[in-house]
Order: structure tokens, then sequence, then C-alpha cells
């Protein structure tokens, strides 16, 4: 099987940096890793100068970052490249050993077709130094809000807004038959729980995938994050507008409850004055 990892990255080359390295010392390393870059030019130069191998695509970004078009873009580049497997890591994510591994095992059981396959993310501390992936054994306490099935199990899911493009795989059928992220979105927020509604709308089923383990590196963050605010107002008015509901529920309680906005059940969401 051929897996293509897909990465979209702004910023943060130390932690593009520590994935790479992470996917070349994994059991099993990917034909392709695709990394989109959006609107910074240093990524390429910087792949080049530790030598890595991965395709580098560059996409605009002009103001909110384009999560969903990069995601898409890099999704057809790896499908074009003939990948059997996509397998999506945020720039953040240090890949397990074995996280490509259980991915592609999972993916060639019969039960698991047409499914969105996803692994648990343990949240790195702060100042936590990786020496190799081996080193990363140790450190492993997956996220308490998502299922951690044992190692080689895998667990179907009902819950789709556990999902989350962290970390997880899909066949390109799979991808073709969601349509990949809906790219209404713009900037932070809403585009991967919209994406799990539409595959759950569409007949895709939901599994999670035990020993496929993603680290997730530190980086500062507010909760809730108001750095994003206008970004996430602006995608939960997307969102409501196209399955009737809320996302990210806590995070506008959260602001709600600063002050920062306002919302009515018509789906009407406005900033606060």
């Amino acid at each position: 099987m051929k897996v293509a990892v897909v990465t979209v990255v702004a910023g943060r080359h130390d932690h593009l940096t520590a994935q790479i390295r992470g996917l070349m010392s994994s059991t099993v390393e990917p034909c392709e890793h695709v990394v989109v870059a959006m609107g910074d030019d240093r990524i390429a130069p910087m792949l080049a100068e530790i030598g890595s191998s991965a395709t580098c695509i560059y996409i605009a970004a002009d103001g909110r970052l384009p999560l969903a078009q990069a995601r898409n873009l890099g999704a057809r580049r790896a499908i074009e490249s003939g990948a059997d497997l996509l397998v999506f890591l945020d720039v953040d994510c240090i890949p397990g050993r074995n996280l490509i591994a259980r991915y592609a095992a999972a993916a060639w059981e019969s039960d698991n077709r047409d499914c969105l396959l996803c692994g648990p993310v343990t949240y790195l501390p702060e100042n936590t130094r990786v020496g190799d992936s081996r080193s990363l054994d140790d450190l492993t306490a997956p996220h308490p809000a998502r299922p951690d099935p044992p190692n080689g199990r895998v667990e179907p899911g009902a819950d789709f807004d556990l999902f989350w493009s962290l970390s997880f795989a899909v066949e390109p059928s799979t991808w073709s038959a969601i349509g990949g992220f809906c790219e209404d979105y713009r900037g932070y927020g809403g585009e991967d729980t919209d994406f799990a509604a539409t595959a759950r709308q569409r007949g895709i089923g939901l599994r999670w995938i035990g020993g496929a383990h993603a680290y997730h590196q530190h980086h500062p963050v507010s909760d809730p994050p108001v750095e994003h605010l206008d970004d996430i107002i602006d995608n939960a008015r997307v969102f409501f507008d196209r399955w009737g509901r809320w996302p990210m529920t806590g995070w506008l309680d959260g602001f709600e409850q600063q002050g920062l906005l306002r919302r009515d059940p018509d789906g009407i969401i406005a900033r606060s004055a």
C-alpha cells in the first residue's frame, strides 16, 4: 500500500522539522510527504536545507489561512501521484513509529473500508525534548476526550463530532465520496467538524485505530482561543447555515460568557460591541 502524508503549514518550522524526523524513523515510511505552504515562501528552502525529500506546494494566503483549500490541494497531489491511502498530520504532530503501519493495516481490513480512520493524539507538555521517535513511547498519554483502543485494535465510532483533523487517514475513494474539505471555511475552526458531518451524511464510517499514535508539540494557546475569534465566528455561521446547529459550542459558550459575542436560536451570531 502506497501511503502519502499530507501536512499544511505556515510558520512552525521547528515543528515541521520534528515531524519530518519522525517520519524518517517510522517503521513504514510514506511514499510521499506533501507539504502545502500557506503563504510561507520559506518552507521550500527549509526543506532543502534539512535534506527532506518532501514535495512542497505553495498556496497564497491573504489574511486568513486557507486550511481547507490547502488540505484539498495536498490530497489532490497525493492522489495524482498514486497514493492508496492519505494520512493527514497537522504540522504540530510528530508521528509515532507505528502510526503509518497501523493506519495502513486498518485500511486493508474490509470492515474499515469507506471509513475515516482516526488515531489517538498525545499533547506533549511544554519544554518536552524529543530525542527520537522511540523516546515518544514513554510520553504516550492520549487526550482523554477521544477513544484510545489497545494497540492493534480498531473500534467503531458513532460520535462524528469527536473527529479532528490533527491525525487521520482516508482512502482516495472515500475522500472523493466526501468531496474533501468545504472551502467556504476560511481560517481557524469548523472545517473538520463539517468534514466529519459530511462523511456521516454520505454513509462513511468512523474508526478509532489503536496504536496509531501522534504527538502534538506544545505551543501557546488560549482557552477559548480569542486570537481566532473572528475566524471562529465566521466559520460558525457557515456551519450553522449548512447544518442547522452550532459547532465549537465550548468555544462559543466561552466567548459569550466573556461578552465577546451574542447569538440566538435562529442562527444569528454577532460580535459584541
